[in-house]
């Protein structure tokens, strides 16, 4: 009993020297060196909480104030119906009215209804009408106007027109950027850089598009994806032919440069176990005349009985020489440098001299040769 009533002394003395320090700084009306309490309107500025400014804030539950100019910290929020200019540290949320000048750290959501200029990190949310800095964000970073800064976001970044890296687990959105990297999507109206697992999408691409699979936009001089749909670009159908009869019907698109290659087909040769094929790569258009260029491509070729008796793989690159009939027709043909990797001896006899092979462990084969390619394509 005796322990209880000195604590509770102890209490009753550290509340009373907080309100004789904040009359003292009464004659600086409406501010306090310090700020404590449970929660409004139970802490040492009372039911004038909301109106002071205040060097330092620490409340069990949730705090209110006009403004902070320290570090403010909270169990569950702070609540600045005006500026901070120092760190706001809270379990669940900040929110703040017009500005930040330094940082807030919440274990859900940072909330800024004007200006965030400094660093905002959250477990899930963060928002702002504008940003400079940095925004961290297990979920969401949104920006409903000018964001100065980088955002960094497990799930979506949002900014009007962005200066910075947006830097996504699934999709970046902006009109104006500069770098976006996302794990599955990103969207423009004008980038610099865009990195997208699946879809870029954007109307002007100053630099390079890599998606893992499509790129979309009304000028990019480099899109690097297997299909990419550009306004001032080229899209092209091709069948070809290699030194293993391997027939490849393929869709070749891209800028006036690079452009991605997907296609399927059919080997020739073994008729007896039919193999199918698969085709993935890149390549990139050299001018030389007015009708003649050279194509180069890197391609990976797949090929499968679809019965489980063996795998194909092989890398190739294709120096090809190209005539344009028109503004259309195109054919071309050149040689190959491949490295071939089978197992089960799938696709091993399809070519009779190697430069250097080798069997390995697990049924697998190794081998690198020279060989030959040649097709027509037409321009859509």
């Amino acid at each position: 009993m005796r322990t209880f009533n000195f604590s509770y002394r102890i209490i009753i003395i550290a509340v009373s020297v907080l309100f004789l320090v904040n009359s003292a700084y009464a004659q600086t009306p409406l501010t306090s060196p310090a700020h404590i309490g449970l929660v409004y309107p139970l802490s040492s500025n009372g039911k004038n909480a909301a109106a002071y400014t205040n060097h330092f804030s620490l409340h069990i539950i949730a705090g209110l104030s006009k403004a902070e100019t320290g570090a403010a910290i909270a169990g569950i929020s702070n609540i600045v119906k005006e500026s901070s200019t120092g760190v706001l540290i809270a379990g669940i949320s900040n929110h703040v009215g017009y500005t930040v000048h330094s940082g807030q750290i919440a274990g859900f959501m940072n909330q800024v209804k004007h200006d965030a200029n400094g660093v905002q990190i959250a477990g899930f949310l963060n928002m702002a009408e504008s940003m400079k800095g940095v925004q961290a964000a297990g979920f969401a970073n949104l920006v409903s106007k000018d964001a100065d800064g980088t955002q960094v976001a497990g799930f979506i970044n949002k900014a009007r027109n962005i200066t910075q890296p947006q830097v996504a687990g699934f999709t970046n959105i902006t009109h104006k950027g500069n770098v976006q990297v996302a794990g599955f999507f990103n969207k423009a109206d004008e980038v610099h850089t865009q990195v997208a697992g699946f879809i870029n999408i954007a109307k002007k691409v100053k630099g390079v598009q890599v998606a893992g699979f499509i790129n979309i936009a009304d000028s990019s001089e480099c899109p690097i994806g297997l299909i990419n749909i550009v306004k001032g670009g080229e899209r092209q159908v091709s069948v070809s032919i290699d030194e293993t009869t391997t027939l490849i019907g393929a869709f070749k698109s891209g800028g006036r440069t690079l452009y991605g290659i997907l296609g399927a087909g059919y080997n020739l040769k073994n008729t007896a176990t039919p193999m199918y094929a698969l085709r993935i790569g890149i390549g990139a258009h050299l001018p030389l005349l007015s009708h003649f260029r050279l194509n180069v491509e890197g391609t990976n070729t797949f090929m499968t009985t679809f019965k489980g008796d063996g795998e194909y793989n092989r890398q190739t690159l294709g120096i090809y020489p190209a005539y344009r009939f028109g503004s259309r027709v195109e054919v071309f043909a050149g040689p190959t440098f491949n490295y071939l990797s089978t197992k089960h001896g799938l696709g091993e006899d399809l070519v009779s001299h190697y430069i250097w092979s080798e069997h390995v462990s697990n049924n697998r084969f190794r081998g690198g040769y020279i060989g030959a390619a040649g097709g027509v394509q037409v321009r859509l």
